[in-house]
C-alpha cells in the first residue's frame, strides 16, 4: 500500500495549498499544469526492479530555504532554522525550474523541510529513506538529528533513520549544496553545459518500512549461452531465500539460495530480449527469518540478451544475441522547458520513449544524464536499446586527487544503480574529450568492472572543447567513435578489434514560431519546411545506409529527440507539441535501414 491519502490531497487541494505557482512558465507542456497541481508528483514506485508493496511518497510541497541569504550548506553540523513563513518548493523538482515553483537562477546552500507520521503497521519496522537523486553534496536531519551525508549529484542513496524518529509527527530537513563548479559530474548543468543550472532535490523521496534483515541489493546478469539467470542478493546477514522466475502466470524456474553468493536460475528455452520482443520475466525473490517466516519479499523482472562484437563477413560488428543489428537512434538529453533535469509526469518521462520507437528507431544515447530506474523500465518494457552516458566533470585536472576521484566513483555508482536492466548495452564514460583523463584505463576498468556490456571509452574523440588538450581515440574499448555534424561522410571505420560508430551526426533544424525557448535559437545546419527536413533527413538515412552496408558503420545516432533551450534541431520541439518531421516518411527508411542490417545476417 503507498500511504497518499486521498481525502488528504483533495483537502489541501481545495484549501490552495497546491495552487499553480504565480509565474509563468517559459514554454509550458502538455503536462505542466498537472504536475503543477498535484498533490504529490511523480508518485509511482521509484525502483520497479526492486519493488516492495508497502512505502511512502514524500514527494509534494516542502518548507524551503535558499538563494543568496541561505546558509551555508555543505556538511553543516546542525539544521538550518525555519522561521515563521518559510518559503515554498514542489519536490522533486529543482529549485531552477518553473514546476518547483521557485524558479530562481543557480542555487548554491539549499535546505528543505518536511514533517511526517508513520503508519501504525510500521510499528516495530527498520524504516529506510531513500534519495533517488540531489545534486550535489547532502546532508540529511531527522529530529534535529544528523541522519547521514551523501556526495554524487546522479545515483541515488539511502539512510536508515530508525534509530531518530520519535511517536507522532517527525521532522526531516535536507541540506543540499551545488557550487556548480565544473568540479564534479555534471554533464550539460555545469559552468561548460549549454543549459539551465540545476541544483538540489531532483528526483522522488521516500519511505520504506523494511525488517531487521532484508534484500538491500540485487544484481541479475543473463547467460544466455548458458540458458540461465545469475543471480546475487545482499542482506546484512546471510539467510535462506528463494528465487522464482515467471513468464506470465507461469513459473520457470525456482531455486533455493542464500544471501550473500551468487546463484543461478536455469531458464530453459529462454525468451530473448530485443527491441522487438522486448520480453520480460517476473522475478520474486523471497527472504526467510531462521525460524521459517518470511523477512522480505520483493518483485523484479529480468530479460535474457546478451551483447558482443563479432564479425560478419570479415567485418567486426556489435551482435545482439549472435546477429547484427544496426544500432540507428537518437541523441537523448532529457531536457524539460517546465522540469529542466525532471520530468514532469510519469506520462511525459514515458513519451520520449513511445515517440523514438514509433519513429522506428531501436536505439536511444542518454547523454550527459541519467534518469530514474523508471525511464529504463520503460526502455526495457517497450523495447528500445540504451548507450549511457556517464555525465561529464568539467575541470578534471584542477586538485586532481579530489576531482578524479570523485568522477570515478559516481562512474561506479551509476553503472551499479542500472547493471540490471536489459536495455542498456553500451556505457559511454567520455565524451568528446570533455573532462576526459586517463581514458584508456578507465575504458579497461568499465569492460572488466562489467565484461556483459560493450564500452564506448571517448564518443567522438574526433572533437574536443577548446580549453584543453584533446586526449583523443584511446584505442581500446569497443568502438571506433566519431561525430560528424552534418554528416554522415567521413564516419569511423572499424579496426580489426572495434565496430564503428557514428556516435552524432544530423542536428538539422527547424524554427517553430510559439515552440521555442525565448532565446537566441540554433543548429548545426536548417530547413524551411517540415516536408524539406524529412526530404534532408531521409537523404541522409541513405547515406547512412551505404556506410552500414559498404564501410562497415554500426551505429549511427541522430542528433536529437527534442529542441533542447536554444537547439532546435530535434524531431520535436522542445515543449513536445509539435513533430518536426513526417513521423511516417521517418519511420519507413529507420526500418528500411534497420531491416537492410538484418538481411546481412543471412547465409552467416
Amino acid at each position: 500500500m503507498k500511504y497518499c491519502s486521498t481525502l488528504l490531497i483533495a483537502l489541501l487541494c481545495t484549501a490552495g495549498y497546491f495552487d499553480v505557482s504565480a509565474q509563468q512558465a517559459k514554454l509550458p507542456t502538455a503536462w505542466t499544469n498537472n504536475a503543477a497541481q498535484t498533490a504529490v508528483p511523480l508518485g509511482e514506485y521509484p525502483r520497479p526492479q526492486l519493488q516492495r508493496d508497502d512505502w511512502m511518497c514524500l514527494n509534494g510541497k516542502w518548507d524551503y530555504r535558499g538563494g543568496k541569504d541561505a546558509p551555508v550548506a555543505l556538511h553543516p553540523e546542525a539544521p538550518a532554522s525555519f522561521d515563521n513563513t518559510p518559503g515554498k518548493i514542489l519536490v522533486p523538482y529543482c529549485p531552477e525550474s518553473f514546476l518547483s515553483g521557485v524558479q530562481r537562477n543557480q542555487e548554491i546552500n539549499m535546505w528543505y523541510r518536511r514533517t511526517f507520521e508513520l503508519p501504525a503497521s510500521w510499528k516495530g519496522k527498520q524504516l529506510i529513506l531513500h534519495f533517488g537523486a540531489v545534486d550535489h553534496s547532502t546532508t540529511v536531519f531527522v529530529n534535529g538529528k544528523k541522519a547521514g551525508v551523501h556526495e554524487g549529484g546522479y545515483d541515488p542513496f539511502s539512510f536508515n533513520i530508525t534509530p531518530f524518529l520519535k511517536s507522532g509527527t517527525n521532522t526531516l530537513i535536507v541540506a543540499a549544496h551545488d557550487p556548480n563548479d565544473g568540479k564534479t559530474p555534471s554533464g550539460k548543468n555545469g559552468p561548460r553545459g549549454d543549459y539551465t543550472f540545476t541544483s538540489g532535490i531532483w528526483q522522488t523521496v521516500w519511505l520504506e518500512p523494511v525488517n531487521s534483515n532484508y534484500i538491500k541489493n540485487i544484481r541479475l546478469l543473463p547467460d544466455v549461452d548458458g540458458k540461465r539467470l545469475k543471480v546475487f542478493v545482499e542482506s546484512d546477514e546471510a539467510a535462506k531465500m528463494v528465487a522464482t522466475a515467471a513468464d506470465g502466470k507461469k513459473t520457470v524456474a525456482r531455486t533455493d539460495a542464500r544471501t550473500g553468493t551468487s546463484f543461478y536460475l536455469p531458464i530453459e528455452q529462454p525468451r530473448l530480449w530485443s527491441p522487438d520482443t522486448p520480453f520480460l520475466y517476473d522475478l520474486k525473490l523471497t527472504l526467510y527469518h531462521p525460524d521459517g517466516s518470511v523477512a522480505d519479499e520483493v518483485k523484479s523482472y529480468f530479460g535474457m540478451r546478451d551483447i558482443k562484437l563479432g564479425k560478419l563477413n570479415g567485418v567486426v560488428r556489435p551482435l545482439l544475441n549472435g546477429k547484427f543489428l544496426m544500432q540507428l537512434g537518437l541523441l537523448d538529453q532529457g531536457y524539460w522547458p517546465d522540469g529542466v533535469l525532471t520530468a514532469p509526469t510519469e506520462e511525459a518521462l514515458k513519451s520520449d520513449i513511445v515517440y523514438t520507437k514509433k519513429a522506428g528507431y531501436n536505439l536511444i544515447r542518454k547523454h550527459m544524464k541519467t534518469e530514474p530506474q523508471r525511464f529504463y523500465y520503460w526502455a526495457d518494457k517497450l523495447g528500445l536499446l540504451v548507450w549511457q552516458d556517464m555525465p561529464a566533470i568539467w575541470y578534471q585536472d584542477e586538485d586532481t586527487a579530489v576531482t578524479r576521484k570523485q568522477f570515478r566513483r559516481e562512474l561506479k555508482a551509476m553503472i551499479d544503480e542500472y547493471y540490471n536492466s536489459p536495455s542498456i548495452i553500451t556505457w559511454v564514460p567520455f565524451n568528446e574529450n570533455w573532462g576526459a583523463f586517463d581514458v584508456k584505463e578507465i575504458t579497461d576498468w568499465v569492460k572488466a568492472y562489467d565484461p556483459s556490456r560493450l564500452v564506448n571509452g571517448n564518443s567522438g574523440f574526433n572533437n574536443n572543447p577548446h580549453y584543453q588538450k584533446a586526449y583523443g581515440d584511446p584505442g581500446n574499448g569497443d568502438y571506433v567513435d566519431t561525430h560528424i555534424y552534418v554528416g554522415p561522410y567521413k564516419a569511423s571505420v572499424p579496426d580489426d578489434k572495434r565496430a564503428a560508430s557514428l556516435g552524432e551526426f544530423g542536428g538539422v533544424g527547424l524554427f517553430v514560431r510559439g515552440h521555442m525557448w525565448p532565446v537566441e535559437n540554433n543548429a548545426y545546419a536548417y530547413e524551411p519546411t517540415k516536408a524539406a527536413l524529412t526530404d534532408r533527413y531521409i537523404l541522409l538515412m541513405d547515406q547512412v545506409e551505404q556506410l552500414m552496408k559498404y564501410k562497415g558503420l554500426s551505429v549511427a545516432i541522430y542528433t536529437q529527440t527534442t529542441d533542447v533551450e536554444h537547439e532546435v534541431n530535434g524531431l520535436l520541439t522542445y515543449d513536445r507539441k509539435v513533430e518536426k518531421m513526417e513521423l511516417d516518411r521517418i519511420r519507413e527508411v529507420n526500418q528500411a535501414v534497420i531491416e537492410a542490417s538484418k538481411q546481412m545476417n543471412e547465409g552467416n
